[in-house]
């Protein structure tokens, strides 16, 4: 990845449990930044920038109203976030995920193609993509512990979206799910609490 902001310097990140979060379509990487206080200081929080320009944001893969998207495109940004990993998971003791948005579309994902790779994986006012390639590619040998919070109300997920997001969760992962009413399509400290929580109960103990 190009961009990526540290909540640790480098000094301080070896033998870390690494979390890797992931912004929402059409913003950049510092609102993953702006959580790094919110989140267990035992973390190392790195927050990346999707690599898709979108005006002057960013973005991972091109959406329209309906969230339709170009499976290549999404394959293609997933493997970017893969090779990244990579390069930097020897140096943590485990590696979860946090995806807000978009990048809950992208956590769950990458999910999917390496379930073994992950010890948690956050979705927040997001998606899983209705796909069926990944539908057949993927196997969980035990459901995977994923958060998923949102509100009810969000006025940006499309209701078809959420409807596959709720069924295709509950079928594969050991979910924990929150809604918090009047939140909106946003991230508040009541939402990243019981993160932490969750965060801390399934990386930390």
């Amino acid at each position: 990845m190009e961009t990526v902001v540290w909540s640790k310097p480098e000094n301080e990140r070896v033998g870390t449990p690494l979390l890797v979060m992931m912004h929402g379509y059409g913003t950049d990487e510092q609102r993953m930044v702006n959580l790094f206080p919110q989140l267990p200081g035992e973390f190392t929080c790195a927050a990346l920038r999707g690599p898709m320009a979108i005006g002057d944001h960013y973005g991972w893969f091109l959406l329209d109203y309906f969230l339709a998207n170009d499976f290549a495109d999404v394959i293609t940004a997933t493997n970017k976030v893969f090779s990244w990993i990579d390069s930097v998971k020897r140096n943590h003791s485990s590696v979860s995920l946090l995806g807000y948005s978009q990048g809950m579309a992208m956590a769950s994902t990458l999910l999917r193609l390496r379930p073994e790779g992950f010890k948690a994986t956050v979705g927040l006012s997001g998606f899983v993509l209705d796909n069926d390639l990944l539908a057949l590619s993927e196997s969980f040998d035990s459901p995977p512990p994923f958060f998923w919070g949102r509100d009810k109300a969000d006025p940006v997920i499309f209701s078809d979206a959420i409807e596959h997001t709720e069924e295709w969760l509950n079928k594969n992962m050991a979910l924990t799910a929150r809604t918090y009413p009047g939140m909106g399509h946003r991230i508040e400290p009541r939402e990243m609490a019981d993160v932490s929580a969750f965060l801390s109960f399934y990386v930390l103990r």
